[in-house]
């Protein structure tokens, strides 16, 4: 957890009626596309070897609670894919979006979460741990993670100084 954070976050508050409405009437399969490419873009280089093993073939999902919205996908050998959510999937993590944003920025600490009845993981434990701890051996917030992946990405555009 990040000693620096000033956040309370005793109680999560939910997201807005509005977008909670939108997200449960949204298609899930494209949400999952997305998922997977912020997936790939941000954790996909930083995964070991052992880890992406464990990943392949099994059916993840990613339930964003106040959203109503759920990302279904696996590892499929290089890189995370999406699936279109059919059947019971082997580890399904859920909280709402407020708690998911503390975890990558490392505002909270997903045992806390878990602890408190704020994060679910239902499925398979072993899945589950292996996951909390990849997750946990990353040392740099998945924000920054993702901040600077961004920003690899947008330099590589043609017309974009370091362009190659």
């Amino acid at each position: 957890m990040n000693p620096m954070a000033q956040h309370n976050y005793g109680a999560a508050q939910p997201l807005p009626a509005l977008l909670a409405t939108l997200g449960q009437r949204l298609p899930a399969y494209p949400g999952s596309l997305l998922c997977v490419a912020a997936l790939n873009l941000v954790l996909k280089p930083h995964l070991p070897d052992d880890v992406r093993a464990g990943l392949a073939g099994r059916h993840l999902r990613v339930r964003v609670s106040d959203a109503g919205v759920a990302f279904d996908f696996t590892w499929r050998g290089d890189g995370f894919a999406a699936l279109r959510g059919a059947g019971v999937a082997d580890l399904e993590i859920g909280a709402c979006t407020r708690d998911f944003i503390a975890l990558a920025k490392r505002e909270q600490d997903p045992d806390t979460l878990f602890f408190s009845r704020r994060l679910s993981m239902e499925g398979d434990t072993e899945l589950g741990l292996l996951v909390k701890n990849t997750l946990d051996a990353i040392e740099v917030p998945v924000t920054e993670l993702g901040r600077q992946a961004l920003a690899r990405l947008f330099s590589a555009l043609p017309g974009r100084r370091g362009a190659r």
